[in-house]
């Protein structure tokens, strides 16, 4: 059942404030209100292989050639989208800005890490922050409690030059996930039937924020995933309010956060929605709209060739071991490639330590090196036409993993795992 509130904007500027105004009224230096534009100063900017190049192009045309980056501190760099490099252009834009990092003085996790999403939230994101990144997806690290947002490679250079951007500040709807999940189903399928309900605009600038009782027992790999998946909803942010979890999860990255753990107010008002998620089957993003999104008992025993695992969306440790546990004395089908991307490599470390990565191997799938990989269609991994994937990462846009006459269809872990053992879309519950 889908409940909707709306709240008067009439109303709002006398309430109490959300995450969201907060973690700007501090960015801005005043207190500002959903709705405003201000002019925000950022803790932190993200840039990778792929949006670099413009991003510094428009640096060097607003504050001139030979000019330094506002803050070489708050500016992280990496390499994921085409990493290793896949072609000689390829290797000479990586050459360039590993030049560029040099320079500056940026870190540059070059090839060696992983996927920028993830190393950001590893080990540099912390609750309260105000985060851009030049990539869509930067949205998933609020789910530590921060706002993070994507933004375009100009405006990118703006925040090199700056470390400052205009925003308007975004109104929110709260998720309110009620119920109780069954067996093999995750978050991804929350917020895919989110995303099925409201539509790819139903939350058009707008930040989400998942709360509930289901919410508070997620892992934080669930809520990764959630927030990393705002923005096929049309959201300005993915959110989960900062709780004892995400104090744990910093503290098991060896990351100690000792300031303020900024949450709403009790008497903020937001846009309300609540899920009751309560039998819910594992979702299924069928081509080739996110949120064209159905129970997956309406698309069971379509043929797969290809089942990819991995992407800054469902490649970390719990999602390998999901999986592990499935294809276990399994063998993926004849005639369909299991493809296996940790998101990073501390994520593959743990899963090699586990025995995860072996028993993935010895059903047969090809374990690669933290990267993007098939996810955004220009590296390996790549689907022809009239070819069929099933796929954990976020997006199944026409030719997002290859062929323009091939077929993305988007799953949790688990619904990947039971369709490489089957050769067809396969729901877990069942085998």
């Amino acid at each position: 059942m889908l409940e909707k509130v709306e709240v008067s904007k009439a109303i709002w500027k006398f309430m109490g404030k959300t995450i969201v105004e907060k973690i700007f009224s501090r960015a801005c230096g005043k207190e500002v209100s959903s709705g405003d534009f201000v002019i925000a100063n950022v803790d932190l900017a993200m840039i990778h292989d792929i949006t670099a190049p413009l991003a510094i192009k428009a640096f060097e045309e607003i504050a001139g050639k030979n000019s330094r980056v506002w803050n070489p501190a708050k500016v992280i760099m990496a390499f994921d989208h085409q990493a290793p490099a896949d072609s000689v252009k390829a290797a000479e834009n990586q050459k360039m800005l590993r030049r560029f990092a040099a320079e500056q003085g940026i870190l540059n996790y070059d090839v060696c890490q992983g996927i920028a999403h993830q190393l950001m939230v590893e080990n540099h994101v912390e609750p309260g922050m105000l985060v851009v990144g030049a990539d869509s997806h930067t949205c998933m690290y609020g789910a530590l409690g921060a706002f993070a947002t994507g933004i375009g490679s100009t405006d990118m250079g703006c925040i090199l030059a700056t470390g400052r951007l205009w925003f308007k500040v975004p109104e929110c709807i709260r998720f309110n996930i009620v119920g109780r999940l069954e067996k093999f189903v995750f978050g991804k399928d929350i917020v895919l039937r989110i995303i099925g309900n409201i539509g790819a605009e139903g939350a058009n600038y707008k930040a989400c924020i998942f709360a509930g009782k289901v919410i508070e027992s997620l892992s934080m790999a669930d809520r990764l995933t959630m927030c990393n998946m705002a923005v096929e909803m049309g959201g300005k942010a993915g959110i989960v309010e900062p709780d004892k979890l995400t104090l744990k999860y910093l503290e098991e990255l060896g990351r100690n956060f000792s300031g303020e753990l900024v949450k709403s107010d009790e008497d903020a008002k937001f846009e309300e929605i609540t899920l009751d998620v309560t039998n819910l089957e594992p979702q299924v993003a069928i081509p080739h709209r996110v949120d064209n999104v159905v129970e997956i008992s309406k698309v069971k025993g379509v043929k797969a060739d290809q089942v990819f695992i991995g992407s800054c969306t469902n490649g970390r440790y719990e999602d390998l071991k999901i999986a592990a546990e499935i294809l276990k004395g399994e063998k993926v089908a004849r005639g369909v490639r299991l493809i296996v991307i940790p998101a990073s490599r501390r994520e593959y470390l743990r899963a090699l330590r586990d025995g995860i990565i072996e028993t993935l191997v010895e059903a047969g799938g090809i374990v690669e090196f933290p990267s993007c990989g098939p996810c955004m269609g220009s590296s390996f991994g790549l689907i022809a036409s009239n070819e069929v994937s099933v796929s954990t990462s976020n997006r199944n846009f026409i030719g997002r993993q290859g062929s323009p006459e091939g077929k993305i269809y988007l799953v949790n872990p688990a619904v990947a795992a039971a369709t490489a053992i089957y050769g067809e879309i396969t729901d877990p519950r069942e085998i």
